[in-house]
């Protein structure tokens, strides 16, 4: 159960600060705090990183009350520790430390490390050695999976970290902490704000499950249902987007009806009926998103 504190004592929101705590918890003082802790590896905290991922598929709500409990303790929503960023870098990033092949056999490994770990953790227990021994990521393997070179596929590699992550998150986390604060504060916590850092914890913790189901889960898809020309493959292959996209929208719809001081946040919903719209109509003019997609990313790395 989360400790719980007095609302004199510390509101639930952005609550007031002495001058002292003040300096310490402006938005400059976190960023640089943050940015330092990626120099640091040894400060990171990845075995809850590695938990949070865990439970972002089994269940998101209780990755957001810890988020709770950060605001209890530190006075702020987003994370302190990058140690999640770093992970999911990884995860796109991708290498392969069994040998110069990577496929979908290297690609398992990985998500079977992830739980060992994290269960391992929560046991008690350091995984073994071959747990450790050999891992892979998604990237490449999506890389792999559409014939690409190696220089195609550092391209692609690029592309998906700097703007498929970073860059889109970037423009979604400044998006929705301005519809956010303009929009769906309580007229009677004006005082309080949806962090910037927050906004993109929550782009982050949403784009991890839709980078799991696109480029882990679709890879096994691909080259023997999806990409065939026919009914089957395109259903196959919007089916698992609508299933990501999804996903991501309900995690973001989590992110922010955790704030308290948020209304109406059920409206973030509502891209449901839009998306699902797109679906059906994909599937009856026979539009498959997945070849439209590899199409695509082939196209960039050119």
């Amino acid at each position: 159960m989360l400790p719980t504190t007095s609302v004199s004592s510390q509101n639930q929101g952005n609550g007031a600060l002495n001058s002292r705590d003040a300096a310490r918890h402006t938005a400059g003082a976190k960023r640089y705090k943050y940015l330092r802790r990626l120099l640091h590896f040894r400060q990171m905290d990845f075995e809850f990183a590695v938990w949070q991922m865990l439970y972002l598929f089994t269940s998101p709500q209780r990755v957001y009350r810890n988020f709770h409990y950060r605001k209890q303790t530190k006075d702020q929503w987003a994370r302190d520790d990058p140690a999640f960023l770093v992970l999911l870098s990884i995860w796109l990033c991708a290498q392969c430390c069994r040998g110069p092949q990577l496929g979908l056999l290297d690609a398992l490994i990985i998500q079977s490390y992830t739980v060992n770990k994290a269960s391992a953790r929560h046991c008690g227990r350091r995984p073994s050695p071959s747990q450790r021994k050999s891992f892979a990521f998604s990237t490449i393997g999506f890389g792999f999976v559409l014939d690409m070179g190696f220089f195609q596929t550092i391209k692609l590699l690029l592309w998906v970290v700097f703007i498929d992550c970073v860059g889109v998150g970037l423009l979604i986390a400044t998006l929705m902490w301005f519809i956010s604060n303009k929009y769906l504060v309580k007229r009677q916590s004006r005082d309080y704000d949806v962090e910037w850092g927050y906004a993109f914890d929550v782009h982050l913790n949403a784009f991890y499950p839709l980078l799991v189901i696109l480029h882990f889960i679709q890879l096994f898809f691909i080259n023997y249902v999806i990409s065939t020309a026919s009914f089957m493959g395109y259903f196959v292959g919007n089916t698992v987007w609508l299933i990501a996209i999804g996903y991501y929208i309900y995690v973001t719809f989590l992110g922010y009806s955790a704030l308290p001081f948020l209304k109406n946040t059920v409206i973030l919903l509502y891209p449901f009926a839009l998306l699902i719209l797109l679906y059906v109509l994909s599937l009856a003019l026979g539009w498959n998103f997945t070849k439209t997609l590899c199409t695509f990313y082939e196209f960039r790395v050119k």
